[in-house]
């Protein structure tokens, strides 16, 4: 290697960034770190804006500390710009605009053997398993990028994650054109399983408690169903013209809501749980027995769930604006999370290069 690549590599190096971390006991610390240039096979990305969901507050609420190590820099939806390139990378240059499939699997065992490499039983889900993008210059391998547009804007260029979780649920489905869907649970996902649903040719209904996140879905012409005041199993019966739905989202995470869910689906109707649950639910097996139903689960996504997902940012088939609640700088964190748990935000996106 030459000097002046020395050099450049040694500023890299000594460039101070700020990284966001769960610590332990419901608790993000922001610090101050040097920068590392990337290794081989790697590429360093200059994080425009990281979005906040529902796994990392499992992460800040303990459910998930005996998987992860602390401190642990987290966070996994997100985009950026490639800062600098590894050895050994081609195909890549650096200012592209990128976001991250943030998946790695070892390509030995049984699952990545039958081709289901996104669900590898040792699968390292970056920014859970290893650290994330809540800081501002992050190494990942080169193999995990996604391309992004020129046109498309990064703060919304940071839904493309959960737009691809919501096309790998959708696609999980099976979901035809003409077909009925319910999506229990209004939050961020439920509204891009929503819209990814109506654009595949679905009819969609979404299930919500809160007054104000109905109304935001409304306003995107979806019906939608307050259970307290209204039986959703007569309206969905005579929406269906006494069928039941073809399929059923749940992505409210409630226990009601899983033992209400086979009550909505037709005969071999469709259950995606999209939801993660941190303890055992009880479901209605007579429901399912009697009207042969299917009990999906859906996990992450696959390389062809980025790439659709990209396409519909693009094309502004993604509500991006109603969705992004606000932007926050990295040190504002904390308060990001408080206001999520609390209702306060549909989705909250961190400028991670933002110091106040």
């Amino acid at each position: 290697m030459g000097a002046a690549s020395e050099i450049i590599r040694s500023i890299r190096e000594a460039e101070s960034v700020l990284t966001a971390s769960y610590v332990g006991d419901h608790t993000i610390e922001v610090t101050e770190a040097e920068a590392v240039a990337p290794a081989a096979g790697e590429v360093q990305i200059r994080v425009a804006y990281t979005g906040l969901c529902g796994t990392d507050l499992h992460i800040l609420h303990g459910n998930m500390d005996a998987r992860v190590e602390t401190p642990l820099v987290f966070g996994h939806e997100m985009s950026g710009t490639i800062a600098s390139i590894g050895d050994g990378v081609a195909g890549w240059s650096t200012g592209d605009p990128v976001t991250v499939m943030p998946l790695e699997w070892d390509g030995t065992c049984p699952a990545c053997l039958a081709g289901n490499q996104h669900i590898c039983q040792n699968l390292n889900f970056i920014g859970i398993d290893s650290p994330g993008s809540l800081q501002g210059l992050w190494n990942v391998p080169a193999e995990v990028l996604v391309a992004l547009p020129a046109t498309v804007r990064l703060d919304h260029a940071a839904l493309v994650e959960p737009v691809a979780v919501a096309v790998h649920d959708v696609r999980r489905s099976q979901l035809a054109p003409g077909q009925k869907a319910v999506v229990i649970g209004g939050g961020p996902i439920g509204v891009l399983i929503a819209t990814v649903a109506r654009e595949f040719g679905g009819d969609v209904v979404v299930i919500e408690l809160d007054p104000k996140r109905r109304a935001q879905i409304e306003s995107l012409g979806f019906a939608t169903l307050d259970p307290r005041e209204t039986d959703q199993v007569a309206w969905v019966t005579e929406w269906t013209g006494g069928a039941g739905a073809d399929v059923v989202f749940e992505v409210s995470g409630a226990a009601a809501a899983v033992l209400g869910a086979t009550d909505l689906a037709k005969v071999r109707g469709t259950i995606v749980v999209v939801a993660i649950h941190p303890t055992p639910r009880e479901v209605n097996l007579q429901r399912v027995f009697w009207r042969e139903l299917s009990i999906l689960g859906a996990r992450v996504y696959q390389r062809v769930d980025f790439e659709t997902a990209v396409e519909l940012v693009s094309r502004g088939v993604i509500p991006a604006d109603l969705l992004i609640t606000r932007i926050v700088p990295l040190a504002g964190t904390q308060q990001a999370f408080d206001d999520l748990e609390n209702g306060r935000a549909m989705k909250i996106l961190v400028d991670v290069q933002a110091r106040a």
